[in-house]
């Protein structure tokens, strides 16, 4: 349960179309991809968020990626400055976080900051509440929303406060949506881009980020897309052209044939759905567990982390991952205490009947918490 590593089976048409197009791998692929599969991110984009007419364009605004990894980091790198204003440039990031957005932030000469993102602001960080010198030198801010690891949903309205203020202080935004296609029953989240429009902010400020690893159980396929501004997508199809490594012919036909499919997708998320549920039942009620509304992970607040994780692992055979492992202390925010320290992160990947011993261990320290802390109490 400590890494988010798909694993419920990939889709047969993957397997087909590997087969199918096995010749394209004695081809050098072109940067951008193939016209099929930047119109299948097109019309997928287009149909889930339901983007008004000619929002992108797919031969300018739509690039392929090695995963979203790949892209989140070559972003930074394509158009984060080291300055800006005089200053040293600044990328914001949620935390806790994905280690790519700090390592992308240190690469480029960029400071990271780590905005908290917690409980009493919805598990998300907020921007807007920043101080002026700090946002007028931003040149980057992440935001992850299915969030990783608290699963944690933006609102559109939320999403397009987001993208205002990139507008308003000349700063890009990367919604990483990686998680998009996984959520229990209800409305699928909002995204980035038809939060922007519907704000009217330019696109020359979004970038949208996305894969085939979640939506489709294929972390091993390494495919994914960025969309946005023209701008800000040739500056990263420059890089990619020489820095970055091309997506294979195969690799992009069966991408587009898994971007145009949806029974796949329904049917994984019904399997996400009864270990929501499971987990529900097994650990709904005790203190420290919140339902996420997105993702596939369990961020549960069981007062020391590591300390947890070490005992899960030694008495019971369970691995989760502890929390401030994700995180970072900041001493500009709440004393600079690292977030996530009192939290585990588990993944609900595994199949139920594997999942269940390692709930019931969770559950099990849950329990002997809320007892201890009843007791202390009296």
């Amino acid at each position: 349960m400590s890494i988010g590593e798909p694993r419920h089976p990939m889709p047969d048409l993957l397997h087909e179309s590997l087969a199918r197009h096995g010749a394209g791998y004695a081809k050098y692929p072109p940067i951008d991809g193939t016209p099929g599969f930047r119109a299948a991110v097109g019309d997928w984009l287009a149909a889930r968020y339901a983007l008004p007419e000619g929002t992108l364009d797919p031969d300018r605004s739509i690039l392929p990626l090695n995963g979203t990894r790949e892209g989140l980091f070559m972003a930074v790198m394509a158009l984060a400055p080291s300055t800006k204003n005089g200053e040293r440039a600044a990328v914001l990031i949620p935390n806790p976080f994905y280690q790519c957005y700090a390592a992308a932030a240190l690469a480029v000469g960029a400071e990271p900051v780590f905005v908290p993102a917690l409980a009493e602001n919805g598990w998300l960080p907020d921007y807007a509440s920043l101080p002026e010198d700090l946002l007028a030198r931003t040149a980057f801010a992440f935001y992850c929303s299915p969030s990783n690891p608290q699963g944690a949903v933006a609102s559109r309205e939320r999403l397009g406060g987001i993208a205002a203020l990139a507008e308003q202080y000349d700063f890009i935004v990367g919604f990483d949506e990686c998680y998009s296609e996984i959520y229990p029953d209800g409305p699928p989240p909002p995204g980035g881009l038809e939060a922007a429009v519907a704000e009217g902010v330019s696109l020359d400020h979004v970038l949208v980020f996305n894969s085939l690893s979640k939506r489709s159980n294929a972390p091993g396929l390494r495919s994914g897309f960025v969309a946005g501004g023209e701008g800000p997508i040739q500056a990263m199809k420059r890089l990619r052209a020489y820095a970055g490594a091309p997506s294979p012919l195969p690799v992009l036909h069966t991408a587009e044939a898994l971007w145009r499919d949806e029974a796949h997708v329904t049917a994984s998320r019904a399997l996400y759905r009864e270990k929501f549920a499971l987990a529900d039942d097994m650990l709904g009620g005790l203190p420290g567990y919140t339902a996420p509304r997105g993702g596939f992970f369990l961020w549960l607040d069981v007062g020391d982390g590591e300390a947890t994780t070490v005992t899960l692992w030694r008495e019971r055979g369970v691995r989760v991952l502890p929390g401030a492992y994700l995180g970072r202390g900041d001493p500009r925010f709440i004393d600079g205490t690292n977030p996530g320290s009192r939290f585990i992160r588990a993944a609900l990947v595994e199949p139920p009947d594997t999942l269940r011993p390692g709930l019931a261990a969770i559950a099990d320290i849950l329990g002997a918490q809320a007892r201890h802390s009843v007791e202390a109490t009296a």
